[in-house]
């Protein structure tokens, strides 16, 4: 999410985390669909492909992952944008954050256009967003306080209270919901109770990976960008793993090299985008 200063503030970062490096051995092209939102100050969705590279004949190395820039999409510049999916039809599902200007809104993919917004009371501090059961899910930062919102006008039909230690990524398999809390843990979380029912420490090379933030669901993984850095991790719902790393500090220079001042937000996964 955005790495403005009254976002959040962070948990002491450990100082033996060994992060993954652009400048590895050449890349062979696999391509999926994936949204990475630029959406703090430059106002703008990208569709990006994808490409990895394939470590042949080595077992259990996480793959490193290029990205190349398919599509773009106005999007509000104002929003603070803490949560994002696709809803289908050209439609994006979205939750901002900062206390008094939080709400919950529908969005056209292709002009960027707010068709719908539910403004979040001045004490909460909008964050990671989900559809489950045609029903939006969202948490809020520096509580345990969550609410629910019919997908069609986004009324609030719901407020439940979660297990995490904080809210701040959400995302579905469409059996549970998968969330996020600012530090190692993965969580799973009963979506009729809201109740924690599973709990994974993300791990890379030994060492748990901390600041874990936007949650999205992609072929039976969990992706997560890390908080405050360029990177996305792939992790394995079996053992909390990182199986690979999607690299985007080439993505951000580029744009600040253009002049815009950006930052690297939400994930949005459709294979046929």
């Amino acid at each position: 999410m955005a790495s403005n200063s009254r976002r959040k503030k962070p948990y002491k970062k450990p100082n033996n985390i060994s992060m993954p490096s652009s400048s590895c051995t050449r890349f062979s092209r696999k391509k999926v669909s994936v949204f990475v939102s630029l959406v703090m100050f430059f106002g703008v969705i990208f569709l990006l492909g994808i490409s990895s590279n394939i470590f042949s004949g080595v077992a259990h190395v996480p793959k490193l992952y290029s990205i190349q820039v398919i599509n773009e999409f106005p999007h509000d510049p104002s929003a603070f944008t803490q949560g994002l999916l696709y809803a289908g039809n050209s439609t994006l599902y979205e939750s901002t954050g900062l206390y008094r200007k939080s709400s919950v809104r529908r969005v056209a993919l292709h002009t960027g256009k707010v068709e719908a917004l539910q403004k979040m009371d001045d004490s909460y501090f909008g964050e990671g967003l989900t559809m489950f059961e045609k029903r939006l899910f969202q948490v809020t930062w520096l509580t345990k306080t969550g609410f629910i919102y019919d997908t069609n006008d986004l009324s609030k039909i719901g407020k439940f209270t979660h297990g995490m230690d904080d809210g701040w990524g959400l995302a579905t398999n469409g059996k549970v919901l998968f969330g996020s809390d600012g530090t190692s843990a993965l969580y799973q979380l009963d979506p009729k109770t809201l109740k924690v029912i599973g709990k994974q420490i993300v791990r890379y090379n030994g060492h748990e990976v901390h600041y874990l933030n936007e949650l999205e669901f992609v072929n039976d993984e969990i992706w997560a960008n890390v908080w405050q850095t360029d990177c996305i991790a792939r992790i394995s719902l079996k053992d909390g793993s990182v199986l690979g790393w999607i690299l985007l500090p080439n993505l951000r220079e580029g744009l600040i090299a253009a002049g815009h001042n950006v930052s690297i937000s939400q994930i949005i996964y459709k294979s046929s985008l």
